[in-house]
């Protein structure tokens, strides 16, 4: 996990410094940071009792897609300041965060608005896999889809056309 400039990318086992990413992501010209952390919660899409998550990646696969998530937030939202993009790997257990999307802007609609694509980007385009135990069973994480290219799901939203993870795979969430 590292800082260059206006960016931090990584993906690590340990928690996510959230206060930290907080932080650094405060700058003098930017009025607004917004700081999203998901969570593990006790439940999936038709899986109750979920006990905890398990995280697969590779860095030599997440990192430059990471990079392109960035790349098109500041496209789209030149006037951003500072970007985070975090991912764990590993076992989670109910309530650590999994992931955190930062962003700094001088205004706080811009900052809601990249962070909102950052977080939908990543979540599509990024190849992660989550593999749920909960009680009675364990799999793969029922919102898997093949990812896609950031270029693609960027122009697919400006249509107005994303497809959810769910409408990816041919079911409702």
């Amino acid at each position: 996990m590292s800082t260059h400039g206006d960016l931090w990318l990584g993906l690590q086992e340990t928690a996510l410094p959230i206060g930290e990413v907080y932080e650094w992501a405060v700058q003098p010209d930017c009025g607004a940071v917004v700081l999203f952390s998901g969570t593990v919660r006790d439940h999936a899409e038709g899986r109750d009792g979920v006990e905890f998550l398990t995280y697969e990646a590779y860095e030599e696969q997440v990192i430059p897609k990471l990079e392109a998530v960035a790349a098109e937030t500041r496209r789209q939202w030149s006037e951003i300041g500072r970007i985070a993009l975090l991912h764990r790997t590993g076992r989670l257990e109910l309530g650590e965060s999994s992931v955190v999307v930062a962003v700094s802007a001088p205004h706080r609609p811009e900052a809601f608005e990249a962070a909102r694509f950052a977080i939908d980007a990543l979540k599509a385009t990024v190849p992660i896999w989550k593999h749920e135990v909960w009680d009675g069973g364990e799999d793969w994480g029922t919102g898997s889809a093949a990812p896609l290219e950031v270029e693609e799901f960027a122009g697919s939203r400006l249509s107005d056309s994303v497809p959810s993870a769910s409408q990816r795979r041919g079911s409702s969430e």
